[in-house]
């Protein structure tokens, strides 16, 4: 991995803010392990930056339930092949063209587990798109066509035991038994982190915050 700058979340807000004047539109994509606090990241550019902005996550592309359980990958739900990577592909694509109306975007609801479409719209005047996830910057295909649809992007990065301790209270708070949870942190989450810390290389930049927000 490159060597991490170690940064406040200001100085990433300024840098935001100056991609958001340089327009059109510009695509922000901040990546990372699951669990290195890349939605809480987003969420604070997005807010800094105002009405200019707007998030819309990868994690919109999550398959529904029913569809992990007939594919028989409800085990690894999180993994690279359990999302529309070709829908996510396809969205970066109207975002950057700058349509004339409004486009909308899926989220994915904690709450139901379940992607919900049409839940986030993207006006025409909005000049930052910031998205986040862990698979923005791997090479299969054909998630090796986002980076090229980034006009930027940042790898987050966090030390690993921290990374794992968030990563199974989140779990936890989302109603998994604490052994189940640490089952899952130490055997799925590890696989997917493994195939995005290969990955911080295609980053503009490779950041550690210097206050890591909460998980």
């Amino acid at each position: 991995m490159s060597a991490a700058r170690v940064l406040p979340v200001e100085e990433l807000v300024q840098r935001a803010r100056a991609l958001a004047d340089a327009g059109p539109r510009q695509l922000l994509g901040i990546a990372g392990a699951p669990g290195a606090g890349k939605s809480t990241l987003a969420e604070q550019v997005v807010a800094a930056v105002g009405p200019a902005a707007r998030l819309v996550p990868m994690d919109g592309f999550h398959l529904a339930q029913a569809e992990l359980r007939r594919l028989g990958r409800s085990a690894r739900k999180g993994a690279s092949d359990t999302f529309d990577a070709n829908g996510y592909v396809a969205l970066l694509r109207r975002l950057r063209r700058t349509e004339p109306t409004s486009v909308w975007a899926p989220e994915f609801r904690r709450d139901l587990e379940e992607p919900i479409a049409g839940a986030i719209e993207v006006p025409p005047d909005v000049r930052l798109v910031v998205t986040e996830g862990n698979y923005l910057l791997i090479r299969d295909r054909p998630w090796d066509e986002v980076r090229s649809l980034l006009h930027e992007a940042w790898f987050l990065d966090i030390d690993a035991d921290l990374r794992r301790r968030r990563l199974v209270a989140r779990h936890v708070a989302h109603g998994r038994p604490p052994a189940e949870a640490r089952a899952w942190v130490l055997g799925s989450d590890e696989v997917n982190a493994a195939l995005v810390s290969d990955t911080a290389d295609r980053a503009d930049l490779v950041v550690r915050l210097a206050e890591p927000p909460p998980g």
